[in-house]
């Protein structure tokens, strides 16, 4: 046999109707699993074992597709079977998939409450292992202007100074900011820390004249709003 009947057999031993590239153009790809999204990008796997067998063990190596998305190129490289190319595969397929979700935004997004910074950010957030703070210039009908990095921090805190948070908003004009952060930890309750800082913040608002909306802290799928907790 072939290196090429070798590297595919395991997928051409299946029936028709069950392999990934024939079963996403009969069901779709939403109903396909990750390995096997993963098998067609691979298109063949290696001598001992089939593309889709080979997305699976990526997988399993990584633990997640989350922890996935977060490997380096390297990382990836060095999981046995998938070499440079299949690496640069993964790594673009995922980017494309941040960049939609991105895309699929209003140029205009507009904030009304926690669920549409949760919207906006949550992906982006998900993403990172220490604490990241970010700042929302928002105009008077509540538009996001622009997303302003403040800081980012070790495992579990940040500093975000007054200063750091409202230079860019008085820059812009913008007439109202709301602030985000994350918990790595995955639990969105605010700390002690969490609450003081967005007193001071809300101080310094009022000094400068520029209303702070909320601060929302974001878990794992979760997020709290101090606002809607009356906690500001």
């Amino acid at each position: 046999m072939s290196d090429k009947g070798l590297l595919s057999s395991a997928v051409h031993e299946m029936p028709a109707e069950d392999r990934p590239r024939e079963r996403l153009a009969r069901v779709g790809p939403e109903a396909l699993r990750d390995a096997e999204l993963l098998a067609i990008l691979f298109r063949t796997g290696t001598r001992e074992e089939g593309a889709l067998a080979l997305g699976e063990r990526l997988l399993r190596h990584f633990g997640s597709l989350r922890q996935l998305a977060r490997a380096s190129l390297g990382e990836i490289q060095a999981v046995r079977g998938i070499g440079a190319v299949k690496a640069v595969e993964v790594k673009a397929a995922l980017e494309l998939g941040k960049r939609l979700a991105t895309h699929q935004l209003p140029r205009r997004y507009c904030v009304t409450q926690a669920d549409d910074v949760a919207r906006l950010l949550m992906m982006q957030f998900r993403e990172y292992e220490t604490e990241h703070f970010k700042c929302l210039l928002l105009n008077t009908k509540n538009e996001v202007l622009r997303v302003v990095d403040v800081s980012h921090g070790s495992l579990d805190e940040t500093l975000a100074a007054p200063r750091d948070v409202f230079r860019q908003a008085v820059r812009e004009g913008a007439a109202q900011v709301l602030v985000a952060h994350n918990h790595p930890s995955g639990d969105p309750e605010p700390s002690e820390q969490d609450l003081a800082l967005t007193r001071r913040l809300k101080e310094a608002g009022e000094l400068l004249n520029i209303r702070l909306v909320d601060h929302v802290i974001l878990g794992d799928g979760r997020w709290v709003s101090l606002a809607e907790r009356r906690l500001m």
